[in-house]
C-alpha cells in the first residue's frame, strides 16, 4: 500500500508523472474538470463491466449508462469541480484500487454546495493501460448530501 498526500485535480504535468496509475488518476481528473467526454470515456473500460454508485445517480452499471452521467454534468449550465487528496493506492500487476476524499463544489445559478465526498476508484490493465473500472462516492454528511442531492435536481 502507497499513502500519498499530493493533491490531484488534473491539472498536474504529465510528463512529470512516472507511474502510469498516478496518470490514469490525473486523466480521471482532467476530463472531469474540464468537463472532456472524449477524455473521460478514454479513461473508463467501456464494457458493461463498469459500474459506478455515487450520492446523485445511484448505482450506474455499463459504460453507456455512465456515459449519460457524465453527459448531464459536462452539458448543463451547472459547473463541479472536485480534487482527490488523503488517498492511499493499493495495486497488484493488473488491478489497482485508490481510496481517498475529494473536496469541491457544485456551481448552478446563484448556488454553491462545497463538497466532501469519501471516494474510491478500480482500475484495471487492458491492453496495456490503466481503464477505470468502477468508482464508488459518498457523501458522510446528512444534511450536505440533502443539499447537494436538492442543487442537482
Amino acid at each position: 500500500m502507497n499513502i500519498l498526500f499530493a493533491t490531484i485535480n488534473g491539472s498536474e504535468d504529465l510528463a512529470k508523472v512516472d507511474d502510469p496509475r498516478l496518470v490514469a488518476l490525473i486523466k480521471f481528473y482532467q476530463a472531469f474538470n474540464q468537463g472532456d467526454l472524449m477524455l473521460m470515456q478514454k479513461v473508463w473500460l467501456n464494457t458493461d463491466e463498469a459500474s459506478m454508485d455515487n450520492p446523485v445517480g445511484g448505482i450506474m452499471r455499463g459504460w453507456d449508462t455512465i456515459k449519460s452521467v457524465y453527459e448531464r454534468i459536462f452539458f448543463s449550465d451547472a459547473k463541479v469541480y472536485v480534487e482527490f487528496y488523503d488517498y492511499t493506492i493499493h495495486s497488484t500487476n493488473d488491478m489497482f484500487l485508490v481510496t481517498g476524499r475529494e473536496r469541491g463544489f457544485f456551481e448552478k445559478g446563484n448556488m454553491k454546495v462545497d463538497l466532501s465526498i469519501r471516494t474510491s476508484r478500480v482500475f484495471i490493465r487492458q491492453n496495456d493501460e490503466w481503464k477505470q473500472l468502477q468508482h464508488h462516492g459518498s457523501i458522510d454528511q446528512p444534511e450536505l448530501l440533502r443539499k447537494y442531492q436538492n442543487a442537482v435536481v
